[in-house]
Parts: structure tokens; sequence; C-alpha cells
């Protein structure tokens, strides 16, 4: 709070029209400010006008020490008309922190904007507030403190506050009743003919009458809304429309909603000029929005109820969505987590990336070999995007680089290539709050329709095929790279995004300022992994080449904007473009930045996402941490309980719910450890089986749709889905299903009743050129199929491969499944465990199982065991990434009671003895369990021999089984030997289910976004008001 504490108030009541603070006067302004300083205030004071707004009292405040002078009620040129009267509170006693404004009024259009403008005219910032209208009396408590964060403990600026706000309410010109649903909009009166023409004045009052509202979200308003836009927008009967149809409408309908957020929130965000943090993935894999959208706007069920009484169902149109093609695996989705997170967090944030037009690929099965075919997921329209024709931005390739001299040497970029970068918008809602925040993604245009000089010459080839280039840049994402032209176009890609990107940050941030040297205050820059790291010679580029600023300059302001996440173990997985491809593409960039590392030496922040792959890290980049030791953070990954519990599992959302006695660990993960105390009771016990019983039912009907098969669900879901890769040691599980199927085959009819029954499901996708991971799919699908066609076997054993793994599939198996298998490989520990620290599971209130699948090897974090685990799933994976940080939570103060003899789930070599046991590989004897499965598939037990030989060969001989399976088979299957006899306990399996959830308080991708904002980013949360 600025003012003085001897400043004195008095209200001067005009009829200066209604054109906003900007448009009225300064001629006006300064007539008042004289005459009222002379008649009041004597000739050596100054005169603040602290409101101005229309028909209402400028309130101003002396300087003239005259504490005497009381406030006042002045004429200029109109008389104070009558108007119900505002009660104004200011109270400093109530609460510790801030200073509580209770405001209390009739209710009207417009009040609480108000409210707000005064307040940030004032300069006072809201912390909180909360709103109640009862019996047509509006009642506002706001928390509040000064600019400098403190209470307003100054009697005297107390009272400024009170007689302002008391002032800007207390104002005749609202003629309309206030309602909830009413948008942040000035209200108007009309002006006099002398201030402004009339017919501009009736358009005004015309445009803000129409938009002053927002939709109403009643079951009626909706079936309108859908209704409308089946006509006017899908141009379908109202009388005769399909399923697809209504999913369309319907989105439109939700979308229209979103929009109104969006803008409001991206006004209010401006009025603010708060620092953004703008997010840089090449994926962001979103998944299905209408449910999403829905359910974070607070309206699943009225939507849910309009559809039923037009003769539709929600659950069915939700699956005419297809998935966005945006992205491939848990790079894209943890960039969509952070989004939701972002937003429901009040963060002012942009996501920025691609928008590819197929994707990665669509995977089928032909005969059990993966074939890639384009994801057409655009062909019918995507309507959550809002495609921004006006913002387009040039991209450059190519040319040479001219010097010239104007007083300094300077450069200008000639490029042969030019292609235009349109926007596309999708509006990302917060769960629980007014604010929807934005994911700008780029597809890449010809910068004319195209070439028409070589058109109208004849060479008609040559204009397509420029076309075609231009539009392949944001055609795949991550083009096969094996070849210069891959290298070439992959580079291309990623230039193209951030080039744009860039260029949008510096022109939003030019709207309002004019000195670069407060783009660190405004801007947050956040590369996720090294595919964006070229923004950071682009940014330099803009600056010297286009804003003139000296490289000195340039450099220190991106060392203060950019931040880095590295997702990877290893420097080779970093982005290495050899210099001729450079020199030929970007010459300005190679002549600008000529060294390595660049996003390591630029960011004034670098990130690991785990507590161990950050240890990892600053080993790998050891030269670098030693230099900057204070720019290495951790940040643990998380994912949105959001999306991954309680939407996607709602029979399992109620009965947390209940039990916690509140639905807000929604927002706040960390109340769901208030489950701990419920673990043992039997009425939970039972509920929790039920609801998981649900999914696991849902589960079986989608797999007997896709495969045929129909699997019991009292049945062990044992799960393994993610891209299929030697590393993550597929191939171990698909041994070990094989060695089980032999153990049935050779038991007696008594023996096979004490199996337990296991339904093993595998999913993923192998890359195109990936030969050996393409014969692992082909291998569990024939595996499968001799399986599940055993009458022996029966339901005693099933494996299923689902084919196009994606974000909505997940969401279907991970509320299902019983075990999850995170196959990967470790190289950070001297062990690999199971369970507790001690190494081994207690028939307790407890530990959950950390089996270890794999040898030495390279996973930074993972997602999907957070999601497993936070949707009661016990998990069965590596020391390694965030498993080590997930077993610490999980089987933290769990321990009830010991036994005699534990079960252990460990196996495995350990980090330190990879090297050894790979170069004495010649002397290995594998055991004769390993040997017996490999003689299975040469033998042609499961049929085409010559492909198992290839599979086969790479376990066997010299440099054979470089992933060690044949030295860790052997206690693997005991582990899943363990894994069977705690299953057959139901009551402790639940009771892990359940501690599985209580432990997953840390792994929400609200904590993680949190620790960005206040240790990297420097941003602060600002949600919209109403």
């Amino acid at each position: 709070m600025e003012a003085a504490p001897n400043w004195t108030s008095a209200i001067i009541w005009t009829d200066c029209g209604a054109v906003g603070r900007r448009k009225i006067g300064c001629g006006l302004r300064r007539k008042i400010a004289s005459e009222f300083t002379q008649a009041f205030c004597g000739r050596h004071s100054r005169v603040n006008f602290w409101r101005w707004r229309t028909h209402s009292p400028f309130v101003v405040a002396s300087s003239a020490g005259n504490s005497s002078l009381v406030t006042s009620s002045v004429q200029v040129s109109s008389a104070k008309s009558d108007a119900s009267s505002a009660t104004v509170i200011v109270d400093n006693e109530s609460d510790e922190k801030f200073t509580v404004i209770t405001v209390e009024t009739p209710n009207r259009v417009g009040i609480l904007q108000i409210v707000t403008s005064t307040f940030k005219e004032l300069g006072l910032k809201i912390l909180d507030a909360n709103v109640d209208l009862a019996e047509g009396i509006l009642k506002e408590k706001f928390f509040v403190t000064g600019t400098d964060g403190e209470k307003i403990l100054d009697v005297g600026d107390a009272r400024n506050v009170e007689t302002v706000l008391k002032a800007a309410l207390n104002e005749s010109g609202f003629e309309q009743p206030w309602n909830p649903s009413s948008r942040p909009t000035t209200i108007y009166k009309k002006r006099s003919e002398r201030d402004i023409d009339a017919d501009l004045h009736n358009k005004s009052l015309l445009l803000y009458r129409l938009m002053d509202q927002y939709l109403q979200n009643d079951v009626f308003s909706i079936q309108k809304s859908i209704m409308d836009h089946v006509e006017y927008t899908i141009a379908r009967s109202r009388f005769k429309f399909d399923d697809f149809e209504a999913y369309m409408a319907a989105a439109y309908s939700v979308r229209d909603r979103l929009i109104e957020s969006w803008n409001d929130t991206q006004h209010f965000f401006r009025q603010l000029d708060t620092k953004r943090v703008y997010y840089l993935s090449m994926e962001f894999l979103m998944g299905r929005s209408l449910l999403n959208s829905v359910y974070n706007l607070g309206i699943k069920d009225q939507y849910s109820e309009a559809l039923r009484q037009l003769g539709y169902n929600l659950e069915v149109l939700v699956e005419q969505e297809r998935d966005a093609a945006l992205g491939n695996g848990g790079l894209g989705r943890l960039a969509a987590c952070f989004l939701d997170s972002l937003a429901t967090m009040n963060y002012s944030a942009w996501g920025y990336g691609i928008r590819y037009q197929y994707g990665m690929f669509r995977q089928t099965l032909q005969d059990g070999y993966q074939h890639e075919q384009p994801d057409y997921w655009l062909n019918f329209g995507n309507p959550w995007e809002i495609e921004r024709v006006h913002v387009t931005y040039p991209i450059r390739f190519y040319g040479k680089v001219e010097e010239h001299w104007n007083g300094k040497k300077n450069y200008t970029w000639l490029p042969n290539e030019q292609v235009a970068a349109v926007a596309y918008d999708n509006p990302i809602p917060g769960y629980g709050t007014n604010n929807t925040i934005n994911l700008r993604l780029w597809a890449a245009k010809p910068s004319g329709e195209f070439d028409l000089q070589s058109f109208n010459t004849g060479d008609y080839v040559n204009a397509i095929l420029s076309k075609q280039r231009a539009e392949a840049i944001s055609s795949v994402l991550y083009p096969d790279d094996r070849t210069y032209q891959g290298k070439e176009l992959r580079l291309k890609q990623q230039y193209f995004f951030v080039s744009a990107s860039l260029q949008d940050v510096i022109r939003r941030f030019k709207d309002h300022h004019d000195n670069f040297d407060q783009l660190p205050e405004k801007v947050a820059l956040q590369l996720n992994d090294a595919h964006p790291s070229i923004g950071i010679p682009e940014l330099l580029r803009i600056l010297i080449d286009e804003e003139g600023l000296e490289y000195s300059k340039a450099w220190e302001i991106c060392t203060k904007v950019f931040s880095f996440t590295n997702h990877t173990v290893v420097p080779e997985s970093l982005e290495k473009w050899p210099i001729e491809l450079m020199e030929s593409l970007l010459p300005r960039h190679l002549q600008i930045v000529r060294m390595g590392a660049l996003a390591l030496v630029a960011s004034h922040t670098i990130n690991g996402v785990a507590e161990i792959h950050t240890s990892h890290v600053k080993n790998m980049f050891k030269d670098f941490y030693e230099l900057w030791p204070h720019k290495f953070q951790n940040k643990t990954n998380g994912v949105t309980q959001r999306r991954w519990l309680a939407f996607c599992n709602p029979g399992l959302r109620e009965v947390l719910t209940k039990y916690l006695g509140t639905d807000a660990w929604i927002t706040s993960l960390d109340l769901l450890a208030g489950l701990r105390k419920h673990a043992r009771n039997p009425e939970l016990h039972k509920e929790w089986n039920q609801a998981r019983r649900q999914n696991k039912a849902r589960l079986a009907e989608y797999i007997e749709g896709i495969s045929g098969v129909k699997v019991s669900i009292d049945a062990m879901f044992d799960v393994q889905v993610k891209r299929i890769h030697e590393y993550k040691r597929q191939l171990l599980n698909v041994m070990s299903i094989i060695h089980r199927y032999d153990c049935i085959k050779n038991m007696s009819p008594e023996e096979r009743k004490k199996v337990v029954p296991r339904v093993c499901i595998l999913g993923g996708k192998a890359a195109p050129g990936y030969e050996v991971a393409k014969k692992i799919i082909k291998l569990v699908t024939i595996v499968g199929d001799k399986i599940n066609n055993d009458p022996d076997v029966g339901n005693l054993l099933k494996v299923i491969f689902v084919p196009d793994y994606n974000v909505s599939v997940a969401e279907l198996i991970i509320p299902a499944s019983d075990l999850s298998q995170h196959i990967r490989t470790t190289r950070y520990t001297n062990g690999l465990y199971c369970g507790h620290p001690e190494l081994r599971i207690h028939k307790g209130l407890g530990e959950i199982a950390l089996v270890t699948l794999s040898t030495a090897g390279n996973e930074a974090s993972g997602t999907s065991n957070m999601k497993f685990a936070m949707n009661g799933c016990i998990i069965l994976g590596t020391h390694d990434g965030a498993n080590v940080e997930i077993q610490k939570e999980i089987g933290k103060e769990n321990i009830v009671g010991h036994y005699a003899n534990p079960f252990k789930f460990l196996f495995g070599v350990t980090a330190e003895q990879v090297p050894k046991l790979r170069a004495e590989r010649r002397d290995f004897q594998p055991p004769r369990l390993f040997t017996r499965v490999i003689g299975m598939l040469r033998n042609g037990v499961f049929g085409h021999q010559e492909h198992m030989h290839v599979l086969c060969d790479t376990l066997e001989g010299q440099g054979g089984d470089f992933y060690l399976l044949g030295n860790d088979f052997q206690e693997y299957l005991a582990a899943q030997a363990a894994v069977d006899a705690a299953f057959v306990d139901r009551a402790w399996w639940t009771q892990m289910s359940i501690m599985s959830t209580a432990g997953s308080g840390k792994f929400s991708s609200d904590r993680t976004i949190k620790e960005y904002a206040e240790q990297i980013w420097g941003i602060e949360p600002f949600r919209r008001p109403i």
C-alpha cells in the first residue's frame, strides 16, 4: 500500500461519459485536479486519482498534510445519483497473515470486477476470496496484502481502502440483477452526444450486452448448445445424427465453454502482467479431451444427463474420439500431465509443440507382425483446436549470411527456403478453478499456397513438391534419422517449432514491454529434453539480428530465461548434428554458437527427473557439475491424479472419497496417506476389491473385443505395457511365460488346481526399423495363439498382446492391473532389490514388491510406475529411476509384524557385475530351464522356426545375450513364484494394494510443478476471479 498515512480522501462525482480510463480525458482530469487542489488542498499539494470509472466518483488523495480534512462529496458538472449503499469492513485481527476486507452490497452486474479492479489500482494483492450470495445480498470476503506482501496496518491506509471501495460500489448505473454467470466486463451507461457518436455508443452497448453472460450449464442449456452445433456447425438434421456426430456436437459445445474461460484467463494474466512459463516439448501425449474437459469444468453429470435425455450415452460418445497423435511415450505424457497441473494450480503458462498430421504411426497386427500405418487422427477434424490463421511466422532454411556495417558489424541471413508456421490453439482447463491455459501447436505450411511462378511456367511437379516439402516438416513425429535426409528433416522439425514459438513469445513480450532487460522477469523457457535446445541459438539470433542487441547482452538474457530438463542417462542420447548439416540448413546459427552441450551451458538450471537419475546426471556431466554445481537440481517426475486416478477409475474414486471423508485428494494427493489407518478394515477391503473387479471386467470385455479371447477376472492380471525394446527385456517376460506353460503342461490335474491363474498382457510399439523388437512382438502373438487355444491350460494362463497402445487404452488397463512389470535396466545401485530396504517382503501391513527384471541400464525416471502404484497395483520393477522413491514412500512406516520366512522377490546381477559378466560370456553356462525354453523355440513348439532362430541367436553364442537374460532367469522365476504365493493370500494382497495407493501422494505432477515454479521458473499462481 503506497498511500502515505496522512493522506485524506475526497469523492468527486462527474458526468464525463463511459469511454473508460484512457479516453476520458486528460484535459477534464487536469481541470478537476487543479480546481480541487486550489479549493481544498493548497498550491503545494498533489492530487492522485485512485479510481476513474464511468459515472463513478473520482476518489482523490491529498498530500497536503491536512489530516483534518474530512471526506467530501463535490459535484463537477453533474449531480450524485441515489444508489443502494455498500458496507466495507477492513479487519486486521482475524487473520495472522492477511488483511481481511469484507464487502456487503446488493447483487448487481459487474460487482466482483469493480472490487478486484479497485484492489489492483490501490496496489493490493488478493491472495484468497470467499463469495456468498443470499437473498439478493452479495457478501465478499477478500484476504489481501499490500505490494510488499504485508498486512495493511496503517490506520490511514486502511481508511483510504474503505473509502475508495465504498465510493466505487455506491454508484448508480447498475440496471440488471447480478448473477453468478456474469462475465467480468465493465458496464457502461449511456453517454451524452457531445462525448461520443451515438452509433458507436449503441454498438458498444450491444456488444457488451451480448457478451456479458457465460454459457449456462444446466441440462436444458447444454442440450440447446449441443443441438445448435448439430444443425449449425455439423450441418446435420437435428432429427437424425449418429454417435460420431453427437460426439462432435458435444465436443464443440464443451469447447465453447473452454473458450470463454480461456479468453478471460488470458485477459486476466495480461492485466496482471505476470511472468509466464513457456514449456517447449516435441511431444504432448494428451489423450482424449471430452471426458477430461467436462470433469475439469465440473459439468460431467450435467452432460451425462443432457445426452441421456437426448438418447445418447456419454461413455459411448467418448469412444468416438481419436487420441491426439502428438506423442509417443513417457516424454509426451509427462508434458501433458504438467499442463494439467499448471492449469489446475493457476500458473500463467503456455505449452508449445508441433501439430503432427500423422503422429508416430498406428500399429496394427497382421499375422502377428507389426505393421505401421499413418494415424489419420485429423481426417474427420479436431473439435478441440482453434486454428489461428492470423498467427503465422516465417521459418527460414538454407541460404547464406551476409556481413555489412552500420556503425558495427551486422549480419543478414538470406534463406533459400521459407515455410510458414501456423498456430493451432488447444485450451487446457484446470480442475476446480476458473483458469484455462493454452497449448499452441504449429503446423508447417508453404509460405505461399504453392510456387505459383513454377506452376505458371509449366513446372507443375516442382510447384507441388515445394508444398509437400513444407508440410512434411509437421507430418510425422520423429522421422527416421538413419539417413542424411532423415537427419535433415528431424533438425528441420526441431528448428521449425522452436523458431515459431520464440517468435511468438517475443511478439507477446513486445506488446507490453520495450526493454529486453525485462525479458527474464516476464519469461521462463523450459526445454523438455534436448530436442528444443536449438532454441538457444535461435533466441540469440532474434535478439542480435532482429532486435539489435549486442552479443554479450543477448547471451546474458538467454542464460536467465532458459532451463533444461534432462531425460537421458547416456551422453549418446543428447542431440548431436553434423557440422556440415548445420552449416547447410542453419548457417547463421552455426556462426552464433560453436559449442557442444549448449543446453547445459546456456541454461540457468539443469534438472534430472528422479533422485537417483539426478545423481547420475551429475556424474555424466561431471565437468559441468564441478564448474556450476548450483545449476543442477532434482525434480522427480509426477503424473496428474485427475486423469490417471480420479477420472479413469471412478469406482475407486468413490471408495477413496468415502474413506478419506473428502474429495480434496483430487488436488492434494498427499491426503491419500489417510488410507493407511483403514488398511486392515474388512469393509474397505470388500469395496476396494469390488471396484477393482469392475475395472477388470471392463478390461476383459475389451480384450475379448480385440482378440476374441475370454479371460477370467479372478485371474491375476499381469501387465507389461511400454515401448518394445531389448533393454526393457520383454523377452525375459515372454520366456518366463513359456516356462510357466511348460510347467502346466507337465502337471497332473491335482497339481493344476494349485496354480495361480494369470492373464499376461503386453503392449507397446516397436520402432519401424527395429527388427529384433518387431520379432519380439511376433513371438508374443504366436506364444499367445498356442497357449490360449490349449485345452489343457484353460483359464490357468492367457497371453494377450494389445495393439496400438495409447493413452485411452492405458486408462483402461492401468486401473485393472494386479501386477505391473517395469522391465528396465539400472546402473545406479550395488544391488537389485525387492520391497523394503531390508530386501524382503513382510506379511504385514505392507511393503510393496519392487522386483528386478533387468540388467544394468538406463531408465531416467518412468511415470507409468506411478500411475500403476496410484491405482493400487503391485509393482515389479528395478532399483532404478523413480522406483527407488516409490519404494521409500510406499514402504514408509508400513511394517507391522515380521514372519519367520518372509517372501523374497529378489534377483538379478548388480551394476558392477555387468561388465565382468559380459566379458566372461564365452564361458557362461546358462541355467537348464533357460536352455529348455530356447530349445522349445528352436524346435518349433510354437511354429515359425526360422523366425525363432533369429531371436534365439541373440541369446546364445559369442556376443549373445547382451542384456543378460540367462544370468537373471533362475532368480526371476523364483521371484515370480513368490508373487504367486503372495497373490493367494487375498487379505494381504489387498492390504498391499491399499498401501500402494496410500503411499502415492508424492508422485503427483502438482508437487513437481510447484517445485519447478518456486525453484526454477520464479512464477506465482494467480487464480482468475469469477
